[in-house]
């Protein structure tokens, strides 16, 4: 079960772990300020929406919404609500690793001054991605089309920001195979998964569904990373989190929403690691230069190297070019010269002798790659 710690228990800029795999109780604010810098790999921040609820809404048949109506989403003012949200922003800006990403959810009452503000501080705005609910919330009032979506942004800690994770190929594949787009088809909270009271009443207004966790932390987290909450509420990341083998952290004020989320979370039972890899793709995979293969010994300088019909034939040299004739550049520069060609993938194209014949070079490639992914692990 994961932990419950006061805000004043957790050491100033704490550098142990202990705050990992817990819920801080307290101001937001306050608890971010106590995490080590730099220290998570992803955010997902569900802030109050600031709806400007006037009077009570109800059906047809007068029967009262049970709409959003507590004390901590209301905000004297827009500037009021603008102050909170740069402060949330640069406490989260700050504990974000630099090549971390941070996602934040809301409607159309919040979420353009929480985007202008994100620009502001130095956020750099990847997508935003909409979820459309298969079932939304009529609009009771008919004044207004119905309201069938939330928008979530998805951003980086800066603009030079280039090694975040976006699990393209896994989302793709998913996707039966097609790029994952930017509108996300999910049906609200309701069932099971909604969590109630003991007089059968929603424990939070706002509990988003677990399917959308999912896709975000699939999306944008490898296993073991470090996913923060710092509007826990009732724990849907916390729980998401923990079956898909990622550490959480969530901070919450509410201790209602404290007891349900520690109760929740303790119930789940993570996925077992050969379930938990993530499919990759040539993005994923580090770069390697044919240079480093005479680094590895796997090919040697005065190693010839042919064409697989030998109507071509190349020496390497020891700086990882290749000579022929007298002309030198680079695998990809000579095997499209000597073609007469603009461009050349010079590793399918080239080939080394072998017992059994000839043998791309980009089998040793391959090997290479092994290599660096071993030495990395």
């Amino acid at each position: 079960m994961s932990a419950v710690r006061l805000l004043d228990e957790l050491p100033l800029a704490s550098q142990s772990a202990d705050w990992l795999d817990t819920i801080l109780k307290g101001d937001c604010v306050a608890a971010l300020n106590r995490l080590p810098e730099k220290s998570v790999d992803a955010i997902f921040a569900d802030p109050p929406y600031n709806l400007q609820l006037n009077g009570d809404l109800h059906r047809p048949d007068q029967s009262k919404v049970d709409a959003v109506d507590d004390h901590w989403d209301q905000f004297e003012d827009f500037a009021a609500y603008d102050a909170f949200t740069r402060a949330w922003l640069l406490a989260c800006r700050r504990v974000l690793k630099p090549n971390g990403t941070i996602w934040v959810i809301g409607s159309y009452h919040n979420i353009f001054r929480v985007g202008a503000a994100m620009q502001d501080l130095g956020f750099w705005l990847l997508n935003d991605v909409v979820w459309r609910k298969t079932n939304p919330m009529p609009n009771f009032r008919g004044r207004r089309f119905q309201n069938a979506h939330e928008t979530m942004i998805w951003a980086s800690r800066d603009a030079s920001a280039k090694g975040y994770t976006f699990n393209y190929d896994a989302m793709k594949a998913a996707n039966d195979d097609t790029q994952m787009r930017s509108d996300w088809l999910f049906p609200i909270c309701t069932g099971a998964e909604r969590l109630k009271d003991d007089n059968g009443d929603k424990v939070h207004p706002t509990q988003k569904p677990e399917a959308l966790l999912a896709r975000v932390i699939l999306s944008s987290t490898k296993p073991g990373d470090v996913v923060l909450d710092p509007f826990f509420g009732t724990g849907t990341t916390g729980a998401v989190a923990k079956r898909l083998g990622r550490r959480f952290v969530g901070i919450e004020r509410e201790q209602s929403y404290i007891d349900a989320a520690r109760e929740r979370i303790a119930a789940v039972r993570p996925m077992a690691e050969p379930n938990l890899a993530m499919m990759g793709g040539k993005r994923a995979e580090p770069r390697v230069a044919f240079v480093s293969l005479i680094d590895a010994g796997l090919i040697a300088p005065g190693a010839l190297l042919h064409d697989a019909r030998k109507r071509w034939t190349a020496r390497v040299r020891a700086d990882g070019t290749l000579d022929v004739g007298g002309e030198a550049g680079s695998i990809h520069r000579m095997g499209a010269a000597v073609q007469g060609l603009d461009a050349c993938n010079g590793w399918t194209f080239w080939h080394y002798e072998r017992v059994g014949g000839l043998t791309a070079i980009d089998e040793l490639r391959k090997i290479a790659r092994l290599g660096m992914l071993r030495a990395g692990a």
